[in-house]
């Protein structure tokens, strides 16, 4: 027999990439002097980027146009939209510029298949403009693929974007699909899924959406290199895939091959064939992705041809070599059963390898650690030429490589993570990579009087402390790997942290002065007078301990790490309130909340009171207040003046039986506002604020400053 290479018909440039691709070289020659950019990748090739790339193509994300556009100086500027398309809102833009600036130009090389996806969410969408609820669009594709992204934004209803069947399947059955059951649904694909699951996707809506309409938008190229491909690799023994690591339709064909053949790889360019081994009397098959050039194919068809010759009499010598136990070896899994794996090991034998020899830790799921195609590689521990089988241990290996990573992250202090697998009377037993991992009961962060068995089961981050290179033993710590990872958080806070910046926190404890809060492991205090716009004694008046609350930084001291936040802001400002809902001549109903010789203050809004001047509180003489009004009497009452410079309010119900202006003078007016002051003002002056000593603020806690001129909220001037 003789090794044989099948290349396939449809390997290679597909025809929307082919024209990105030669576009781009013609602007290159033709436009010597001008800026010519790429919105994203033109082609998932990195051999094609940097030789455009040293040729002075430059690609850049669409959220740089504006940028590229303000900053272009005299050069021209061309904008290339690759095959895979971009947004409706980034081509409207594009379209605005080159309108603009006639020194911008605009080269849309988007794939017809594209385009016509483009018309299709663009035309079906559109009477659905004021109703983006009235129809769902189904996007069969990857979320986060520029041209998925570029589809979902030419649809003008709800869209809905599923990367395979069984996510589609899974939301048939959640609230949102079924709300869809009876409503217009609109069928597209991305041009490069998998032909098979297209089809299981639509057999799905089918049955379940009774107004349903399918388009098929996979391109025809894309299904014929799909249907060549897997036809090839069923008749090969080795299956090459050529194509850049990032293309999409590229992981396609790959995972279509490797089902097909087992010993399937996955190579960007010739090099790395090395990587590759070929049995003797080889078939082998090569395809290849859309974003891969004839050259780089043919290249490897090339070197791979040369290796299969020059390679065949060695491995024809290496597959009668006998195997001694001791050798390792590297097989492809050809088998999996309840107990054991096979292994294809290119020898007279068959490579076994038991469960009992993948690994010591005993919460693993072997039979889901491998699949069929998956190169492993063994030891031989025993070998029977009779059965014709091979004994391997793939744990012998793993666990040399293993304690290499266990001693390299003592020596540099990393953390490891593993699963605790056993509690004993002293400690428990961490399971990192097989290897068992001693942790003492006192840096096992369960208390002293603690059960170390809750710990069982729990994956646990630990700092190896401690190792014996003899005996091949490691003592670990999760409590030492909890503080450094605190410390870690905290210096990551510290540097990132900065005025003006918001947090969601939660209220942790109170001090007379303010209440601090839990950042996230670092504490910042807000005062009593940065809690509420109205007066408070206590913090308790506003929040409890454990309420989340949404805080912002107001100052910073990185030297003592204090932090002081804000709570209040201008949108809660119940001034503010009061100025966009009333002015001066408007009727409010009010409630009394104090009373003074001088007059009756009541709230209008909560935070927001106004002074009723006894000479406003009846179309009569009154001695005081109270012959008229009562402590929570509810009044309507008129606006009859409003001091936004020191935030006071006159109101009046004696202008509510009067002609406006009767019954409130102007010397009225400037008594009010320069005698009696707020109902605050009045309550401060019969109970004077207490000072809170200098020594009553803990030294401990390194939330934030109090500075001396707020130690008491009732210090704090009233701020209505």
């Amino acid at each position: 027999m003789t090794n044989r290479i099948t290349v396939a018909e449809n390997a290679g440039f597909c025809f929307g990439v082919r024209r990105a691709v030669d576009t781009v070289e013609s602007l290159i020659a033709e436009l010597p002097g001008a800026q010519i950019v790429t919105l994203g990748d033109l082609i998932h090739n990195p051999d094609v980027l940097r030789d455009l790339a040293s040729r002075g193509v430059e690609t850049v994300s669409p959220d740089r146009v504006s940028e590229l556009c303000r900053n272009r100086g005299n050069r021209s500027l061309v904008f290339v939209i690759r095959a895979h398309g971009c947004s409706r809102e980034t081509e409207e833009q594009l379209t605005q510029a080159a309108k603009d600036d006639p020194g911008i130009r605009v080269v849309d090389c988007t794939c017809p298949f594209v385009k016509k996806i483009h018309r299709i969410a663009e035309t079906e969408s559109e009477p659905y403009r004021e109703d983006p609820d009235g129809m769902v669009a189904v996007i069969f594709g990857d979320p986060s693929h520029p041209e998925v992204e570029g589809i979902a934004s030419r649809f003008r209803c709800a869209v809905r974007i599923f990367p395979d069947s069984d996510a589609v399947l899974a939301w048939t059955a959640s609230e949102d699909g079924k709300r869809w059951t009876e409503k217009p649904l609109i069928f597209v694909s991305q041009t490069t899924q998998k032909l098979s699951d297209c089809y299981k996707t639509k057999n799905i809506l089918q049955k379940l959406y009774t107004k349903a309409r399918f388009f098929d938008t996979i391109c025809s190229v894309t299904e014929n290199r799909q249907e060549e491909a897997e036809q090839i690799a069923k008749a090969s023994d080795v299956m090459l895939v050529v194509g850049g690591k990032a293309s999409s339709n590229t992981a396609k064909l790959y995972d279509i091959c490797r089902q097909a053949c087992p010993r399937t790889y996955w190579i960007e360019r010739a090099e790395e064939l090395s990587e590759v081994s070929f049995p003797p009397a080889c078939v082998a098959g090569i395809t290849a992705g859309a974003s891969t050039p004839d050259s780089i194919i043919q290249e490897v068809g090339r070197t791979m041809s040369e290796m299969m010759e020059e390679n065949f009499a060695q491995l024809l010598d290496e597959s009668f070599k006998p195997l001694n136990t001791g050798d390792v070896v590297k097989g492809i899994v050809t088998s999996i059963s309840a107990n054991e794996i096979h292994l294809d090991i290119g020898q007279k034998v068959t490579g076994i390898l038991a469960f009992s020899d993948v690994t010591d830790d005993p919460t693993v799921d072997v039979a889901s650690l491998f699949h069929i195609g998956d190169e492993v590689e063994a030891m031989a521990i025993r070998v029977s030429d009779v059965d014709g089988v091979a004994t391997l241990s793939k744990k012998k290996i793993d666990n040399a490589n293993n304690w290499s990573d266990i001693l390299a992250a003592y020596k540099e202090g990393t953390l490891v993570s593993g699963k605790v697998i056993d509690a004993l009377e002293k400690g428990v037993i961490v399971s990192v990579k097989g290897m068992r991992i001693f942790v003492p009961a006192s840096h096992s962060s369960i208390p002293r009087d603690g059960n170390l068995g809750d710990l069982v089961g729990t994956v646990q981050k630990i700092k190896i402390i401690d190792v014996n290179e003899t005996r091949r033993r490691a003592v670990g710590s999760i409590r030492e790997a909890l503080r450094d990872e605190r410390r870690a958080k905290a210096a990551e806070f510290w540097n990132n942290i900065e005025v003006g910046q918001e947090f969601d926190g939660v209220v942790k404890s109170f001090e007379s002065y303010g209440a601090f809060v839990d950042l996230g492991g670092v504490d910042g205090m807000v005062h009593t007078t940065e809690l509420s716009w109205k007066r408070i004694r206590h913090p308790s008046e506003v929040v409890s301990i454990g309420d989340p609350i949404h805080v912002f930084v107001k100052a910073l001291d990185l030297e003592k790490h204090r932090i002081s936040l804000g709570y209040k802001t201008d949108e809660t400002n119940p001034w503010k309130a009061f100025l966009d809902r009333y002015q001066v001549g408007d009727v409010a109903t009010v409630r009394v909340v104090s009373m003074m010789p001088f007059g009756a203050f009541a709230e209008i809004l909560p935070g927001v009171d106004g002074l009723i001047h006894i000479s406003q509180i009846a179309d009569r003489r009154i001695n005081a207040p109270a012959e008229v009004l009562s402590i929570g009497q509810e009044v309507d009452v008129k606006i009859t003046g409003i001091d936004e410079e020191r935030q006071r309010i006159s109101l009046s119900i004696r202008a509510l039986s009067e002609d406006a202006g009767e019954g409130f003078s102007e010397e009225a007016e400037e008594e009010e506002f320069s005698e009696e002051g707020s109902a605050e003002e009045a309550e401060s002056e019969e109970a004077p604020a207490e000072e809170v000593p200098a020594e009553d603020v803990p030294a401990e806690e390194p939330a934030a400053d109090v500075p001396a001129e707020e130690k008491s909220a009732e210090e704090a001037p009233a701020e209505e």
